[in-house]
């Protein structure tokens, strides 16, 4: 069989890439679920999107509340006049799936817990829309990972046929099979900071991994969400650090599956931060051969060259969450000892951005056909 031209591979793919493109600005998008942190910031994005200037989104509310100002949830984006496409003319309207016929969505964004995902991502696809669900619903490949969200539908064929279907919606590791899914799967925040770290050295084997891989993370109170809890009020965050979910987190499971890991070959311990936003995990591990920082660098800026939400560091200069926060990268630095066979990695990144909506809406503009970048530089 001869190789396919590639002039013509190249139309193709142009091809389609016009038609999503065109498929996103004639349908507008909407978001379930504005009213947290996440969707707070999926609505923000959004409204000051380039490519859907014109096309307002589609806020979206319980089924029973009755329609409310944006600007009244989240005062953060009021605009001075109102008028026009402003954020003071967009309310918050009750969730209906007639609704989001008659205003033509293409897109629904789901900002929601894991349990109301696995209800709706089912009935989105049977409406025909395809969905970006920001929950931990659909992250997960197996049942022996997914078993920490105790999901009442585990093992339903409705279940396993929509879990097919997801795709791990890191636009660094899955970029072609985003750009072609109706069920993106956003990442965690946690695991979006170690796995953009540990990818470049675990896809070319250069860790050892009988020595064993450490994360130790620390994010900010947001990431714990928008509902108080014991732990995340003021006097317990305040002044104080402290660890959790120790060997039991959520987001190991991404670990394990995204890095093609056994469970025993990393330990993964989140700690909670008295600070509003951010991510800084500091990654431990051992090298199989020695190696110059040059080296490293180089393996970082290869992997990452396509990467435009990706910053990786010089040798021996370390990312601080000051640096990410309020954007939508990921940075990435590293410290070589000087045996060239301990490394330390540091990731950084807004949990609520690349963590999270910045991350979503960079999904967005692949399945769309938009640059990966738009809207979030």
């Amino acid at each position: 069989m001869s190789a396919p031209n590639s002039n013509s591979m190249t139309r193709k793919n142009a091809s389609t890439a016009s038609q999503r493109s065109e498929l996103c600005a004639l349908r507008s998008v909407a978001v379930m679920g504005v009213s947290g942190y996440a969707g707070m910031e999926v609505a923000r994005l959004l409204m000051r999107h380039p490519a859907l200037a014109g096309t307002p989104p589609l806020f979206l509310g319980r089924a029973d509340a009755a329609p409310e100002p944006l600007a009244a949830i989240h005062p953060q984006l009021m605009d001075n006049n109102g008028t026009g496409f402003g954020m003071d003319a967009l309310k918050v309207e009750p969730f209906s799936w007639d609704l989001l016929k008659a205003r033509g969505i293409g897109v629904l964004f789901l900002a929601t817990p894991h349990e109301q995902s696995r209800e709706w991502v089912p009935q989105a696809l049977d409406h025909g829309l395809r969905v970006i669900d920001l929950s931990g619903a659909w992250r997960l490949s197996t049942a022996e990972n997914r078993a920490v969200y105790k999901f009442a539908d585990e093992g339903s064929p409705v279940a396993a046929t929509v879990q097919a279907k997801a795709v791990y919606g890191m636009p660094e590791l899955h970029r072609d099979e985003i750009r072609d899914a109706d069920v993106v799967a956003n990442p965690g925040c946690y695991a979006t900071s170690i796995i953009l770290a540990l990818k470049p050295l675990v896809s070319l084997g250069w860790i050892d991994l009988d020595r064993g891989i450490v994360c130790d993370s620390k994010s900010g109170v947001s990431g714990a969400g928008k509902a108080p809890t014991a732990k995340t009020h003021f006097m317990h965050a305040a002044d104080n650090l402290s660890a959790y979910g120790l060997f039991s987190h959520r987001h190991t499971g991404e670990l394990l599956e995204q890095l093609g890991l056994a469970e025993e070959q990393i330990v993964f311990t989140p700690h909670l931060l008295p600070i509003p936003r951010g991510i800084l995990s500091t990654i431990y591990v051992g090298l199989r051969e020695p190696r110059q920082p040059g080296d490293v660098e180089s393996l970082y800026r290869g992997f990452f060259a396509e990467s435009p939400l990706v910053r990786v560091f010089p040798a021996g200069k370390l990312p601080e969450i000051q640096y990410s926060i309020h954007t939508n990268y990921c940075d990435l630095g590293f410290h070589l000892a000087d045996d060239g066979r301990r490394c330390v990695i540091v990731s950084c990144l807004d949990n609520l951005l690349k963590g999270a909506a910045g991350q979503a809406v960079q999904n967005m503009n692949l399945m769309c056909g938009f640059k990966e970048e738009e809207g979030l530089k």
